[in-house]
């Protein structure tokens, strides 16, 4: 699939991916008003929305972008109604020729990362009969349970030929917490040998990655947050073969000439993610003359306007 999402990325020219990460508050009133005269006000009838609010996001955009993210926690908060639409945005995505990574950022011992890695990427057996869940093609992981929370969803992965994002450097302020912490490698007490915890585990998926090889990248791929420009350029020479997945473009403050260390000399090696940047775009100031009722157009001239700014910062 890594191969499949990088002939997209050539094919429409534009390494960018959507997040589709819906609120109720996101949602415009006309659809919400529709949903709910049909199903109430009730969690189907919000679920209903944020299905019919994607179903117009991707219309407007799936000619523009190979890939869209869709952010499980947003679908999770609406029960089970809100998993239907998850998976309905799934489907409909995929029949509109879109990569889809689900943003699910699972990690547990073993046996329960095979269950999330069965569920989301492969198959689960009913009786005599292979099933399958949600069935996207990629989705996050969260390593820092180690190698027993990984290598499950890898093996599930080298089934399918799907693929994994691994957390690395996470774009949020307080990820320096943990994942810049210094640690020393195993057996070396010299302080000066110290490193950052980010790239120990940017070498692990390097490593994971080796063994899962697509024609030019691996599958085994890496999340690194836009907001951190100068960890991206040394992680990408850490992990030069892993696709790097760059969120926090647009509300989170990444802008296009932050993004250039994350691609590699052939201009292939990272997607850049926007979620609140595209799907809420008729909020901003910028495309505030769309309106509510033209929602999906703002998300489209807010795609056009990150695939310019992205191919400018690229030259």
């Amino acid at each position: 699939m890594i191969d499949k999402l990088i002939e997209n990325i050539k094919k429409k020219q534009a390494p960018v991916m959507v997040g589709l990460d819906p609120t109720m508050k996101l949602v415009p009133e006309h659809i919400k008003q529709k949903a709910f005269a049909e199903y109430g006000e009730t969690l189907k009838g919000a679920a209903e929305a944020i299905w019919m609010y994607n179903k117009g996001i991707v219309d407007a955009v799936a000619d523009l972008i190979p890939a869209v993210k869709p952010q499980i926690a947003m679908y999770e908060q609406f029960g089970v109604e809100g998993l239907i639409a998850f998976h309905k945005t799934v489907e409909y995505c995929k029949q509109k020729d879109l990569v889809v990574v689900g943003d699910i950022k699972r990690g547990d011992i073993g046996s329960t990362s095979d269950a999330y890695a069965v569920g989301h990427l492969g198959q689960v057996q009913v009786g005599d009969t292979m099933c399958r869940g949600f069935g996207e093609d990629f989705v996050t992981v969260n390593p820092y349970l180690g190698s027993d929370g990984v290598k499950p969803f890898i093996e599930v992965c080298k089934q399918e030929k799907k693929g994994i994002f691994v957390l690395v450097k996470t774009s949020n302020p307080s990820s320096g917490e943990f994942q810049d912490r210094l640690v020393l490698p195993e057996g070396c007490e010299d302080a000066s040998k110290a490193r950052p915890l980010y790239e120990v585990v940017g070498e692990k998926v390097a490593q994971w990655g080796a063994d899962h090889m697509g024609a030019e990248y691996s599958y085994v791929g890496a999340v690194v947050g836009a907001t951190y420009p100068e960890m991206g350029r040394v992680l990408r020479e850490i992990m030069p073969k892993a696709y790097i997945l760059v969120p926090a473009y647009g509300a989170q403050g990444g802008k296009g000439a932050d993004l250039v260390h994350f691609f590699n000399k052939d201009g292939l090696g990272a997607i850049i993610s926007s979620s609140r940047g595209i799907i809420g775009a008729y909020k901003q100031e910028k495309y505030a003359q769309y309106g509510a009722l033209n929602y999906a157009d703002a998300a489209r001239a807010a795609v056009i306007d990150m695939r310019e700014d992205i191919a400018q910062a690229l030259g």
